[in-house]
């Protein structure tokens, strides 16, 4: 697998419509107030007002995924590429609908995004991919990134300011996947190594090979929306179920690019806590 695919489909569903009648409410309607929801913190919540943001709601987005089956060669390392195909699509499909939401209600991006995994008795292979996050609208000019979309990030209340405050800005959420199958040592290669300490060359870089497919696609995603870099990169390794020699590397960090030449640093501060 070189590309990975784009999230939205046609034939996509739509927002439910109990949702989009909590969106409308939250945005305020004749003879109702405002009224935001938020998985901030009070810490994060005060921090990203006070970065001259304000939480306007918690949006989500959900995909039932049914992942394919394919068989790999026993004594071979190979990327599973049908699995890491849908493990992206999955997850990509969950947060072009966060976005969505975020659209609904007037939203410049989303900050805190969690992506879950969830996996129900309804059937083999069928997960539901969630992402969530807290939308906010910037009271000082736009924030949407040049493509007009919310931008979105994982960072926390805390690094966000932080982030502002030294003069950057996030533009999206990116990831790369790679699922790969480690190859099993043969019955000779296990009884000559028995005993003895030394490295698994083969293990060794077959995982070697699939962190590096991950870090690749994540950083491609990065360069794709003319991002700087990435902060609070991430490599999280799963096992779904697919067996012990079939790993996911999922690797997630947040795109930033400059605000402005100058990056002051705040000086840190001593805090103590009080806390038994």
């Amino acid at each position: 697998m070189t590309d990975q695919p784009a999230g939205n489909q046609p034939g996509q569903p739509e927002i439910p419509q109990d949702a989009m009648n909590r969106l409308r409410e939250m945005r305020g309607t004749e003879g109702h107030r405002k009224l935001f929801t938020s998985d901030l913190s009070i810490s994060e919540f005060l921090l990203v007002k006070e970065a001259g943001f304000e939480p306007v709601g918690l949006v989500v987005g959900s995909s039932i995924y049914h992942i394919g089956m394919q068989i790999a060669n026993f004594g071979q390392n190979q990327e599973m590429q049908v699995l890491s195909q849908a493990m992206y699509q999955a997850r990509e499909l969950a947060m072009s609908r966060m976005e969505e939401e975020a659209d609904v209600l007037g939203a410049d991006g989303i900050v805190g995004v969690r992506l879950d995994i969830n996996r129900y008795e309804w059937g083999q292979g069928l997960a539901e991919f969630m992402a969530v996050g807290t939308a906010v609208r910037s009271q000082q000019g736009s924030m949407r990134t040049p493509q007009g979309k919310p931008f979105t990030s994982d960072l926390s209340g805390q690094d966000f300011w932080t982030l502002l405050q030294a003069g950057y800005a996030p533009l999206a959420l990116v990831m790369g996947v790679c699922v790969y199958h480690v190859a099993h040592q043969g019955l000779g290669q296990w009884m000559r190594k028995m005993g003895q300490n030394q490295e698994m060359p083969n293990f060794t870089q077959a995982l070697y090979d699939a962190r590096e497919l991950a870090m690749e696609r994540m950083q491609t995603e990065a360069e794709q929306v003319q991002a700087e870099g990435i902060v609070g990169a991430q490599i999280k390794e799963n096992n779904h179920g697919w067996g012990s020699h079939v790993i996911e590397f999922f690797a997630v960090g947040t795109a930033v690019k400059p605000t402005k030449e100058d990056h002051r640093i705040a000086p840190p501060q001593l805090v103590l806590s009080l806390d038994q």
